[in-house]
This record gives structure tokens, sequence and C-alpha cells, in this order.
């Protein structure tokens, strides 16, 4: 303030530690898969551009980023979730990661898009429930995310899902 700087984006790192998670509540008709390398890189960006427009960075991402991605060697397929329709259209997805210790390794929900299509009927929730269980299963005991924290429908969902606030950083500007 003394400078006549304001808060202008708040990026917060939740945390969650291994207990209980609701069970996934999938809507009629959408089912669950994983993503296929070299088939669904498209589809996922175009969700990805739709569910994240406001988002400078996130928005942004490319085919060919995705796939840059896909070469690093925390890239796991089994964990990268896919809700589709009955026609195979991409409606959301989960993308979860798995960063190694020391101390002790922690899984991160990495990116959960939904089309604005088909947001309001739970699938964000959902999806995010089935990487948990995911990340859960391969042994981890905690599970950590960013989060803009003026996404007040995002951090709700995580909120009510069991996540705290671990730490946040602070963009100022004039």
């Amino acid at each position: 303030a003394e400078l006549g700087l304001k808060r202008v984006r708040e990026m917060r790192r939740m945390r969650w530690m291994t207990g209980d998670v609701p069970e996934a509540q999938l809507r009629e008709g959408v089912r669950v898969r994983t993503f296929v390398p070299g088939q669904d890189e498209a589809a996922v960006i175009a969700v990805n551009r739709k569910a994240f427009s406001w988002h400078p960075e996130q928005g942004a991402l490319t085919v060919e980023e995705l796939m840059s991605t896909e070469q690093e060697s925390w890239f796991d397929p089994a964990g990268f979730f896919l809700a589709v329709d009955a026609s195979d259209r991409l409606l959301g997805f989960h993308w979860t990661k798995v960063h190694p210790g020391p101390p002790e390794a922690i899984g991160e929900v990495y990116v959960v898009g939904v089309d604005p299509d088909a947001q309001g009927g739970g699938l964000g929730k959902a999806l995010t429930v089935i990487g948990m269980e995911h990340l859960r299963a391969a042994g981890l005991r905690s599970v950590m995310l960013y989060v803009e924290s003026d996404n007040a429908p995002a951090v709700a969902v995580y909120s009510k899902l069991g996540f705290t606030v671990w730490d946040a950083d602070v963009q100022y500007g004039s």
C-alpha cells in the first residue's frame, strides 16, 4: 500500500491429506476413460481453451505443448482422466501428476477442466474425486493443487472435498 501497489492476482496452493473421499457421481450418459496419446490432444486442448478462456497461462496451452509434456518423465496417461458422452465427445478432464520425494511423494490435481456447456452437473467434482482416488491408490498420502483465489466455484469444490489453503503467491501491480 505504501508503494501504491494493489493485489492483482493470488494463486493459492491447497492440500488434502488422505482420508475419506466421496464417491464420484457421474450423470447418466457420462463415462470416464483415460487419455490416449496421439488421439486425444486436440479434444483436450479445445475443452481446455473453453474452460480456461479467462486464464492467462492455462487458456493458451497448445496441442504442441501438450505433446511436449507427454515426453516428460512424470507424464502418465493412466492418471489423465477424460469424461466423455455416449459418442466419445469430451466433456471434461482431470490430469493428475505425481511429485517424487523427498521427503515423500505428493500427488497433484494438475488440471481439471470442464467444457462450459457441460458445467453445472457436478462433473468437475466427480473428475476431481476420480483423480484423488487414483493418487490415493498409488500410495500417496497427500494431494495438492493450485487454484486462482478468485475462481470461487473451483475453490468451493476443493474446500468441500477437504482441501485447505497451504500457502499463496500474490502478485501486485499499480
